[in-house]
């Protein structure tokens, strides 16, 4: 049995800009990597190569692509290369364009995914949630409807729920099957509405995560976001989970232990953002295994999860199972 078909499985599952950032620094530990991504976005360049070509969102399968890669800097750099010139090539980055071209070439996204992985050198594998164009839609708790991804933060409104159309998506079995031989699913991080649960709500991998035999966690966000998760307690983030997949399908939350500072605070003031209360008696009320730690770092007073802390907590999970 090679080295690579022992090392342990584990999925994540996400999208936007907290998926690359756990990726980067978990793919150097030695595990084996499935990452499941959401082909929800409908805005700039992925929605414009979505709507013409009626293929799955690539922009956020590109990012993971990025994070997941060994290869030289200046070719990664290339692969994200976001044209600004004011033509018909402005707004979208090479990697898409790529993408978009290989699956023209292959007739199938995921053919296209798996053959751009090889030329990235990818540690373990992308797949999309799923291998066709979906429109996210949430109904607000006035009972209105706000479809398109990039719409949805900005209503206005609380939301009460988001769903996918068309009405008939089917999961990739290859997906399901990585769900159901891992040892650890990370679920998160991510914006809740518009990136995480996307992907749970593809019919069958919610009730796949919900059954298998994988511990699993969820790295629970820094900040709210407004327009998804205004004032949401860690809790408030897990109940939307529940509430969306049927079940609980969480046993463990990873947190954030020590305040972050006060300057940094003020700049996501500007935005309705504050950092998620973690109510502790209401997550141990719910069954939760609670992890703290400091898992934050900013640059330029902009708050991300530390990717080696998180890889490392991850890992160390995986070794204590």
């Amino acid at each position: 049995m090679s080295k690579k078909q022992k090392q342990p499985k584990v999925v994540i599952i996400g999208g936007g800009t907290g998926l690359p950032v756990l990726l980067r620094g978990l793919k150097k530990h030695p595990v084996d990597i499935t990452a499941i991504v959401t082909v929800a976005d409908d805005g700039g360049s992925s929605g414009r190569l979505r709507e013409e070509m009626d293929i799955p969102a690539p922009g956020d399968i590109r990012n993971v692509l990025a994070a997941m890669s060994d290869v030289e800097p200046f070719i990664e750099k290339m692969f994200q290369h976001r044209f600004t010139e004011k033509n018909e090539l402005s707004g979208h980055s090479l990697g898409n364009l790529i993408l978009a071209a290989m699956t023209s070439l292959t007739g199938d996204f995921v053919h296209a995914i798996q053959e751009m992985s090889k030329f990235l050198n990818v540690h373990g594998k992308v797949l999309p949630a799923a291998n066709q164009s979906v429109v996210l839609h949430a109904e607000m708790e006035d009972g209105s409807i706000v479809s398109g991804e990039s719409k949805i933060p900005f209503s206005g409104k609380r939301i009460k729920r988001v769903f996918l159309t068309p009405e008939h998506i089917k999961p990739l079995s290859q997906t399901l099957t990585e769900i159901k031989r891992a040892d650890l699913i990370v679920i998160g991080p991510g914006s809740l509405y518009t990136s995480i649960l996307p992907n749970l709500l593809v019919p069958g991998i919610g009730e796949a995560i919900a059954e298998a035999s994988a511990k699993k966690v969820y790295i629970c966000n820094l900040m709210t976001q407004a327009g998804e998760t205004l004032d949401y307690t860690a809790s408030d983030h897990v109940k939307a989970l529940y509430n969306h997949v049927g079940c609980s399908c969480i046993d463990s939350i990873l947190v954030n232990s020590e305040e972050v500072p006060r300057e940094v605070q003020q700049r996501y003031e500007e935005e309705f953002a504050k950092p998620v209360v973690y109510d502790v008696d209401s997550l141990k009320n719910m069954g939760l295994e609670i992890i703290q730690d400091r898992i934050f770092s900013y640059e330029g007073h902009v708050v991300r999860h530390d990717t080696k802390k998180v890889a490392e907590l991850l890992y160390h999970m995986i070794e204590k199972k």
